[in-house]
């Protein structure tokens, strides 16, 4: 889809909506993103970028015994990265980001190219996908960013 991230804070703001994201794969590259955009201020609260457990659990309130059972890649914890962010920046609606970008597999035999993404709107449970990505770590973690945003515009009625 690859939705121009200004369609994104243009509606947001229409919408008088707050953003915020919860990242760990992408480090805050969808935040930046989406604050390379005139007017953003006006809409995104903030971004985690929370790469270690020990950040998901005091930054973004995950339960560090799911982190500890599951690890960080799966679609649980991504529903509670953007939970958290939706709570810590008293957002409308939050994206997460997580996964392994490579070269190889995580400790826990997670292939490269395992993402899953979290959208949470406030009132609501949070929504999860799970894609399976090719390329090197740039190009993972750029696939990530691009359908991030395309979650936020289809969350946006875009």
């Amino acid at each position: 889809m690859s939705t121009d991230p200004a369609a994104i804070i243009a509606r947001a703001a229409q919408r008088g909506l707050v953003l915020a994201t919860a990242e760990s794969l992408t480090a805050g590259a969808l935040v930046a993103r989406l604050v390379d955009v005139p007017g953003a201020s006006a809409v995104i609260a903030g971004g985690a970028a929370c790469y270690s457990y020990t950040a998901k659990t005091r930054v973004l309130g995950v339960d560090a015994a799911l982190l500890e059972e599951t690890g960080a890649v799966t679609a649980e914890v991504a529903a509670a990265m953007a939970e958290g962010a939706l709570d810590l920046y008293a957002a409308d609606l939050a994206v997460s980001t997580t996964g392994v970008a490579g070269p190889g597999a995580d400790a826990r035999g997670v292939p490269a190219g395992t993402v899953h993404l979290g959208l949470a709107r406030s009132g609501a449970p949070a929504l999860t996908r799970e894609l399976h990505l090719t390329g090197g770590r740039a190009r993972i973690r750029a696939a990530t960013v691009a359908a991030a945003i395309d979650d936020l515009a289809a969350a946006l009625d875009l």
